[in-house]
């Protein structure tokens, strides 16, 4: 069940009708009954895997809380991360950890049939495996008590507004909102419609849109111009941001709506002075979760230069393969960590250049050229991240130059109507000046926030939708992985 489709807003309107009427402990069972639905809906089957998980981390969470030895509460953590992290090795990497063994094998000169699992990926199992996995090491670390409610850990676990594609929650922050009934004031329910619509806005006018045109060109870039090539890695740039924010904005309108809070998960990323920067605004909730689980785990910054770097890189390399089990997401793991250990061993060399070019005298240009260079190494960066493999990927980069020629046909081929071409391009310039002036209020136009205009700017995202969405089961990215 998708967010942008009909069968979603039945569900949701129904689950909300029922929520108004009930309070307490049956409330909380009809959101664990409508989110164990919700997740069935893709496949009936890997409800268990939910389940699975959630038995064994709560009462891994009672047990090292529970145990008074320090070695059996690591014996307890280390059992319940060997569950979760097997459950995604199962399913998630066993079939690329066996065929690179074999092609390792084959560069040696041996023979090796490599064994494959014919499993389908259950939806979102990076995301609820690593939410689970933020519960029990928290216990652990005495951050978050365990959790004494088998409901309320369950419905931590499956809240379907975040199951799927988080964002990815703290214990800390949503455990603690299952306690109480949350108020259903209007101010509330208007503020997460309006999310809601800004995320489908994002999703079905800007994101599906460029989807059609993006898989054509990736498919087989040999066959296009470097024109074409670049259109295609900048119109993906723009066709992740607004799929996989859309998502977070309505799944953030759909909670709310509700009355519970989840976290911001975007924060403008395109507009980044740097790439570390851009780490702190692109899906906060995971670069944070590998900021404290694994780079800090590591020994963080406070270690020798070396070692320093080697945190960075190895951290970014996990974080490309929780992405997906493929070398191009280890490769763009890698060049992110690269782009951050160059930035760092280069600070004072640039510091330099901004003073001989007196950059420092012109602040505005100066962060108007740091982010057009942040924007455009982290787009190339996305050529990995969707690329068939890392040949495709290589050949992409390599052919932007020449340009060449640019065929409009091929829009019409890749699902862009021509005559909707204008309309698309305004939509994205749209986008970023109103995102612009969320991240810069003082700056907007005072009626902006205006209750008339807030009105008027979301029926027109309303009317978008209508007549420019693309409808239909279009996935969300982010559901891979």
């Amino acid at each position: 069940m998708l967010f942008n489709t009909f069968h979603f807003l039945f569900f949701f309107i129904a689950v909300w009708v029922l929520i108004l009427a009930l309070r307490g402990v049956p409330r909380k069972l009809l959101l664990l009954i409508a989110s164990y639905y919700f997740y069935m809906c893709w496949n009936a089957k890997y409800i268990l895997v939910i389940l699975g998980i959630t038995v064994i981390d709560y009462f891994a969470g009672l047990l090292i809380e529970k145990s008074a030895e320090h070695r059996s509460k690591k014996l307890y953590l280390a059992l319940s991360l060997f569950c979760n992290i097997g459950l995604l090795v199962v399913f998630k990497y066993f079939n690329f950890l066996s065929l690179s063994t074999a092609d390792l094998f084959r560069w040696l000169g041996l023979g090796y049939d490599a064994p494959l699992l014919h499993t389908l990926l259950p939806v979102g199992l990076s995301f609820h495996t690593f939410q689970a996995m933020s519960y029990t090491i928290d216990v652990y670390r005495g951050k978050a008590p365990a959790e004494r409610s088998l409901l309320n850990y369950a419905l931590y676990v499956a809240f379907f507004p975040q199951m799927v594609a988080g964002p990815i929650e703290r214990p800390r922050e949503l455990l603690p909102q299952f306690y109480r009934d949350p108020s259903l004031r209007l101010e509330r329910v208007r503020s997460g419609m309006e999310h809601a619509i800004w995320g489908l806005f994002k999703k079905m006018v800007i994101a599906d849109s460029l989807a059609g045109f993006v898989k054509m060109v990736y498919s087989t870039p040999q066959s296009f111009s470097g024109a074409e090539l670049a259109v295609a890695t900048l119109a993906f740039s723009f066709q992740i941001y607004c799929d996989f924010s859309g998502y977070s904005e309505i799944a953030l309108g759909v909670a709310r709506m509700m009355g519970y809070e989840l976290r911001v998960n975007f924060a403008q990323p395109y507009f980044s002075c740097s790439v570390a920067e851009f780490w702190h605004r692109w899906h906060i909730s995971l670069s944070t979760w590998f900021r404290d689980y694994v780079y800090i785990a590591l020994g963080g910054n406070r270690v020798a230069v070396p070692r320093y770097y080697f945190n960075l890189l190895a951290t970014f390399i996990i974080s490309g393969l929780w992405h997906g089990a493929d070398w191009t997401f280890v490769a763009w793991g890698a060049l992110h960590g690269a782009f951050l250990i160059f930035s760092k061993m280069t600070s004072d060399l640039r510091l330099k250049v901004r003073e001989f070019l007196f950059l420092d005298r012109f602040p505005m240009l100066l962060a108007c050229l740091q982010r057009i260079s942040t924007f455009a190494l982290v787009t190339v960066a996305w050529v990995l991240f969707r690329a068939k493999d890392l040949g495709s990927a290589v050949y992409i980069v390599t052919h932007f130059l020449p340009l060449g020629h640019f065929n409009l046909y091929n829009l019409n081929e890749g699902g862009i109507p021509r005559v909707n071409a204008p309309f698309l391009l305004f939509f994205i310039l749209a986008m970023f000046v109103v995102e612009w002036w969320i991240m810069h209020p003082h700056r907007a136009p005072r009626a902006f926030s205006s209750p008339p205009a807030r009105w008027f700017f979301f029926q027109a995202c309303a009317y978008s939708i209508v007549f420019f969405g693309v409808f239909g089961h279009v996935d969300f990215i982010y559901f891979q992985f």
